[in-house]
């Protein structure tokens, strides 16, 4: 259990640099999470590898809600992630439940980069954000990406970096597989293998009462 605590404590640390480095690119090109959306906590492809569960599972270990939590997550069938707390009725809007043990995919959401097929950078944008500031989108695509062979593509985000020119600086965006690569390297066996987000926990939690349970008959058995 020991091994777990020191790495939760090393994947926390990861995620405060993600968190840093993520929000400053965000923040800069003017492409933040809208407020109360949860388009991404709805989205069910979005997964997450048992190691960026780890701070959480814990969390719930030491606050007494691991069995809990992990007899709910067997039973559950809701949204595509169970902590997400839903504001209206059809899910759209809501937060974070445990928005400080949120996994490492979250704090890089929203906005960022990745790499092609081809291996060429490119941003990803959530739809919302797309559609709440276009001309934001195609300015920081553009400042990427200066030369794209979609033609059509092209004239439609020319014509609205056009009228916004000098409003965004432009900086390389943080990559998600690098983030993703920070993590994975603390632990391969966890944090190799991506999966649904409560597949996740379940996964942690599962390993976390293990353990606990062989350790206090450990315990118990040096006792007798």
């Amino acid at each position: 259990m020991n091994r777990l605590r020191e790495l939760s404590s090393q994947v926390m640390d990861v995620y405060q640099s993600l968190s840093q480095e993520f929000s400053a690119y965000q923040s800069s090109q003017s492409l933040n999470c809208l407020e109360r959306c949860g388009a991404c906590c709805n989205n069910p492809d979005i997964e997450v590898s048992p190691l960026e569960m780890l701070p959480l599972a814990l969390h719930l270990f030491d606050t007494g809600r691991a069995e809990q939590e992990f007899d709910e997550l067997d039973n559950y069938s809701g949204f595509a992630c169970k902590q997400y707390q839903r504001l209206s009725l059809d899910g759209k809007e809501g937060y974070c439940g445990i928005y400080e043990y949120r996994p490492g995919i979250c704090r890089m959401f929203g906005a960022a980069g990745y790499k092609t097929k081809s291996g060429e950078a490119t941003l990803s944008v959530c739809k919302p954000i797309k559609q709440a500031v276009p001309e934001k989108y195609a300015a920081a695509l553009i400042s990427i990406q200066p030369q794209r062979s979609d033609a059509i593509e092209q004239l439609f985000i020319g014509d609205i970096a056009a009228n916004n020119a000098g409003q965004s600086t432009a900086i390389k965006p943080p990559m998600i597989a690098e983030g993703r690569q920070k993590l994975a390297q603390l632990d391969y066996e966890l944090g190799d293998k991506l999966m649904p987000i409560n597949d996740a926990l379940r996964f942690m939690l599962e390993k976390i009462l293990t353990l606990s349970y062989y350790s206090q008959d450990i315990d118990d058995g040096v006792a007798a």
